[in-house]
């Protein structure tokens, strides 16, 4: 009996031992895990739209330029003859002051043509003094002359008759209202300024110094004898000055709105070529 119990009592303990074996086992497998290590997925870049700008349209309004009225033939005229006067007025100005013409490289009086030989020969004789005194006392003379040359020149453009006066004004040519003065006038011009010409040579000494150099080379041997007059040479050189000047005033009005004087010329001149 007793041995019995013992071998029953053994019996249990093996059987609790064999339950406690199996709990643990199947703890240790529960708790034990294998860790994978799970691969990151990439992330796809999207490209960031760029920003977007507003544009702002900036609505301009075009100024109204009222239409100036149709230009007419008695505009023209009266246009050109005031431009003209304007222009004449300053060229005598400029040409009558002191040294206008002595000092103005661009019309400047010179020895006569027919008297370069005169001249270079009397130089190399050493009296270049007397062709330089008479250059001189020859571009006084025709400042003095040009102080009176307003009322022939503007009775001219009083006569003057424009065959196409419209053209004239709108012409590109800067100097297209002297020119056609020149040409149409010249001749009597010329007529009524001689007499001033003559006048202002005696009185300026230019005669004479002319008279002087002429006499001197005379009488050197084997030259072509020469002829001392000295108005008509005078007389065209001074009139081609102021119309020189006339020109470079008549440009000035065309293509500088401050030397347009008066209403008529800014309506006029100003229009668009």
């Amino acid at each position: 009996m007793t041995r019995f119990r013992l071998l029953f009592a053994f019996a249990a303990l093996s059987l609790a031992g064999a339950h406690a074996t199996q709990a643990q086992t199947k703890k240790t497998t529960t708790t034990k895990k294998t860790t994978t290590t799970k691969k990151a997925t990439p992330v796809k870049k999207v490209a960031a739209k760029p920003a977007t700008t507003t544009k702002t349209t900036v609505k301009t309004t075009t100024p109204v330029v009222p239409a100036l009225p149709a230009l007419t033939a008695d505009d023209a005229n009266s246009a050109l003859r005031e431009a003209l006067n304007t222009s004449l007025a300053k060229a005598v100005a400029e040409a009558s002051a002191p040294d206008g013409f002595n000092a103005n490289a661009d019309i400047r009086l010179v020895t006569p043509p027919e008297a370069v030989l005169v001249s270079t020969t009397l130089q190399k004789m050493r009296l270049g003094a007397l062709v330089s005194n008479f250059e001189v006392a020859l571009n006084h003379a025709a400042e003095a002359a040009a102080a009176q040359a307003k009322p022939i020149f503007a009775n001219a453009i009083q006569g003057l008759t424009f065959t196409d006066a419209l053209s004239l004004l709108t012409t590109r040519d800067s100097d297209a209202a002297t020119l056609y003065l020149h040409e149409k006038t010249e001749p009597q011009l010329l007529a009524a300024f001689t007499p001033i010409m003559q006048a202002s040579l005696e009185q300026a000494g230019a005669n004479k110094l002319y008279a002087e150099m002429v006499a001197r080379y005379n009488k050197i041997p084997l030259v072509t004898k020469l002829d001392p007059s000295l108005t008509t040479y005078a007389t065209q050189q001074t009139v081609n000055g102021l119309f020189a000047l006339m020109a470079a005033e008549e440009a000035r009005i065309r293509l500088n709105p401050a030397a347009r004087t008066s209403e008529l010329l800014s309506r006029t001149f100003g229009r668009s070529k």
